[in-house]
């Protein structure tokens, strides 16, 4: 126990947790109005803002009460935990957890489960292949450090002041956000009547190469990025994958300044395929993975018009219904390729191109400064918790 800080102790998780198993086998009787499902959670936030109806879902359910985590057991790589203020149902692929207060701050819980150190704990435990799902059983016997409760609140505070940073900034990204999409929908107005061509006529569409363990040997190790990197339509570039790229393959898949990426499937919802960001070039020898589709406009068209017509085109469904919907839904290369999209007068497009990188380089500052935010709090998270 040397490794351990003065005051700190080492304790399983079951000594900081009760699992609630309070289950609901009709939704539509449970005398709640929430039903939180894991597609409601947002990765790496404490705050529930999406939910359903009860009386849209069946088959078994758990409850949960104003303060529980919500903590989603399968495929906990998604980093999928909240803590509730409401009373609802939540889906049964999830854990509802309630902090045991005689040695824990309920509050400091959540912030423990965030940091790395548990997360890829849960991820080492979980079982299965296709929906790793994490035991409770197997969870509350793993072992972590727990601060004494002075420090556990000074680390509460700390985290809460750091959580408000980050709200504040996600306020203000969420006005800009529908600022950008006010002035897209107002630009492309009357796209009906420009002239209408195959988009594969606008540019070169082309599909990231699938990561695979044989590329990822180290031989020639290339940064890429994947379908995680686009948030709030713009391209994360905090979290940075490795993948072997090299030669011919290297020169296939590097991004250039000006590609766009697109989402090429989704496991929930059709209307999440077609997301795009821009690539700035701020990263060497960056490229993509296969479940991102890569546009890289011809000189004439204008990268900045073109993902200003991407993002009109999601927001009015046209990727969603080009999309083959299966178990996953997949827009393709060459479903979107082929797709028929509006094309105005050149000299209409630079005014569009000139629009949408003003209206974007607002949205940008917002985004930088948040992405910031968020990975202070993971800096916070990862030291003060060690």
């Amino acid at each position: 126990m040397s490794d351990l800080k003065p005051g700190w102790q080492r304790v399983k998780f079951g000594e900081l947790a009760n699992c609630i198993n309070d289950r609901v086998d009709d939704p539509s009787t449970a005398g709640v109005e929430r039903y939180v499902g894991l597609e409601h959670l947002d990765p790496e936030s404490l705050t529930i803002r999406r939910w359903g109806s009860p009386e849209d879902v069946e088959s078994t359910k758990l409850r949960f009460k104003p303060g529980d985590i919500i903590f989603g057991k399968r495929r906990a790589y998604q980093r999928k935990l909240a803590v509730a203020d409401f009373e609802g149902i939540c889906s049964a692929h999830a854990m509802v957890l309630r902090a045991k207060p005689a040695i824990l701050l309920p509050e400091f819980l959540p912030f423990l489960m965030q940091s790395d150190l548990f997360m890829e704990r849960a991820v080492e435990i979980s079982v299965g292949s296709l929906s790793p799902t994490i035991n409770w059983k197997t969870l509350a016997q793993q072992e972590f450090a727990l601060p004494p409760l002075a420090v556990q609140k000074d680390i509460v505070e700390a985290l809460r002041s750091n959580d408000l940073l980050i709200e504040n900034l996600r306020e203000a990204g969420s006005a800009a956000n529908k600022m950008v999409s006010s002035v897209i929908r107002d630009t492309f107005l009357h796209m009906n009547t420009w002239t209408y061509t195959s988009l594969n006529s606008l540019g070169d569409v082309d599909l990231g190469r699938q990561k695979s363990p044989k590329y990822t040997q180290g031989l020639a190790p290339k940064p890429y990025l994947k379908v995680g990197n686009i948030k709030d339509w713009r391209l994360d570039y905090s979290e940075i994958a490795m993948m072997d790229f090299e030669g011919k393959q290297l020169s296939k898949y590097r991004l250039e300044e000006g590609d766009i990426l697109l989402t090429e499937g989704d496991i929930v919802s059709p209307l999440n395929v077609g997301r795009s960001a821009m690539f700035d070039g701020s990263i060497n020898d960056c490229c993509f993975q296969n479940h991102l589709i890569r546009f890289r406009a011809k000189p004439e068209i204008l990268p900045w018009f073109a993902l200003g017509l991407f993002r009109v085109l999601h927001m009015n469904g046209e990727f969603a219904r080009a999309a083959k919907v299966t178990t996953v839904t997949s827009l393709g290369v060459q479903r979107m390729a082929a797709m028929q999209v509006p094309l105005p007068p050149s000299s209409l497009r630079s005014e569009i191109a000139e629009t949408m990188e003003r209206i974007w380089s607002v949205d940008a500052v917002i985004g930088r400064r948040l992405a910031a935010a968020r990975a202070q709090r993971q800096v916070l998270l990862n030291t003060l918790l060690v």
